[in-house]
């Protein structure tokens, strides 16, 4: 049966929703339709965690590159990285959020609900592998064993979060309330 939104204010027409089949009164189907409270494919997931991945690898890597040139230490360092990758992947959700005419103080919530869980666990997982990785921490940003084990570590991060956010998003959290905005 094609469902095509008929007297659903703003969704005329709307296509890509076919087949969600009789829907009583409406209120929810917008954001079952897109993920939210229903099924929730892999591959949706995958794309909320790689997106959280961009932010963290960004921000992990600029902290490295930043304590390693101040001459910090490790505890100093690795600190920073995480400030910043929380900080760089809050703002390529803000970016889009405020891309589509969203005021900033909703889109600091939203940004705030959509990735804060699965920052914190993809940080958890990056930086416990750097951390428990013997000679990871010691390694400078010229030697191959320090790319190649936040490479593992990034990696690791990204299966252990998807999971999670396929979770999140299919109870209507996380990326599901960015993906609200996109429309």
């Amino acid at each position: 049966m094609e469902h095509m939104h008929e007297n659903h204010a703003g969704h005329e027409g709307h296509q890509g929703h076919e087949g969600h089949g009789s829907h009583q009164g409406h209120e929810n189907h917008h954001e079952h339709a897109h993920g939210a409270g229903g099924p929730v494919s892999w591959g949706m997931a995958a794309r909320a965690t790689l997106h959280c991945l961009t932010g963290c690898a960004i921000g992990e890597v600029l902290g490295m590159i930043i304590g390693t040139a101040l001459g910090w230490g490790n505890v100093q360092t690795m600190i920073l990285a995480i400030v910043l990758a929380f900080f760089f992947g809050y703002a390529l959700t803000l970016r889009g959020v405020l891309a589509a005419g969203v005021d900033l103080r909703t889109a600091i919530r939203v940004a705030l609900a959509a990735d804060t869980l699965s920052i914190a666990v993809m940080e958890l997982i990056d930086n416990g592998v750097i951390a428990l990785w013997p000679g990871a921490m010691d390694a400078h940003l010229s030697e191959p064993l320090f790319w190649i084990v936040l490479a593992i570590a990034l990696a690791a991060a990204f299966v252990i979060t998807t999971p999670v956010n396929k979770w999140m998003i299919g109870r209507g959290k996380g990326h599901a309330v960015v993906h609200r905005y996109h429309h």
